[in-house]
């Protein structure tokens, strides 16, 4: 997927602020973007971005997946016009998240869960894995049985980012199936139902942080 004038650009800051900024692509240098001055999607202010912030940018591609890759402002240009300049990692650094099929990594984070009508007693566990769609957390064997297709729960995440900060994520969820192996181990996997749009994006980013540093092991 190439980057393309007029292209639609989105960033989130990865200082842990859950700010978005929309803006459009107005040139394209080597490893560079050029972009408008952004407004932030909360207030519909201008936002004045300074040398060395980083951002995470999401671009829609012609193929209706979403891609991702991170950035830095490097500067501004006032020729022709106004304009940011981002570091651009190229195409062969770009991560596309299907907008209907999430990108699920393996990872092991903390994680609650709760019964909305006291079917069982809350427990805490882990994910096995994780993606801004749902998860397969470890339960207890004993607890397994109890937990039947379509049940809602109530689920807590802990996301550890790269930047050191720590973001909870708190969601209705609906447990899709649940396997036992063994007597000590269990395994459910789960939906998110009614995940706000702020924690999905911080699911997205998280998914994405655990991707790149998958690449930098291999």
């Amino acid at each position: 997927m190439t980057i393309k004038i007029g292209d639609s650009i989105r960033l989130e800051p990865l200082d842990g602020s859950a700010r978005q900024y929309q803006s459009k692509v107005l040139d394209i240098g080597d490893g560079a973007v050029h972009i408008g001055y952004p407004v932030d999607q909360t207030n519909g202010k201008t936002v004045y971005l300074l040398n060395g912030m980083q951002f995470k940018a999401s671009v829609v591609g012609q193929d209706g997946g979403l891609y991702l890759f991170d950035t830095e402002v490097k500067g501004k240009v006032r020729v022709p016009l106004p304009m940011i300049v981002l570091s651009y990692p190229g195409e062969e650094a770009l991560l596309r998240v299907q907008r209907r099929r999430y990108v699920r990594v393996k990872t092991n984070v903390d994680a609650a869960v709760h019964p909305l009508n006291g079917e069982f007693a809350p427990f805490a566990t882990m994910t096995m894995d994780l993606s801004a769609g749902g998860a397969a957390l470890v339960v207890p064997p004993a607890v397994a049985p109890l937990l039947h297709p379509g049940m809602p729960v109530e689920l807590w995440l802990v996301l550890p980012m790269r930047s050191g900060e720590y973001h909870y994520v708190q969601t209705k969820a609906a447990v899709v199936r649940t396997v036992t192996n063994g007597q000590h181990t269990a395994k459910t996997s789960v939906e998110f139902t009614e995940l706000d749009p702020q924690d999905r994006l911080r699911l997205i980013r998280y998914s994405f942080e655990r991707q790149l540093e998958e690449r930098k092991k291999e």
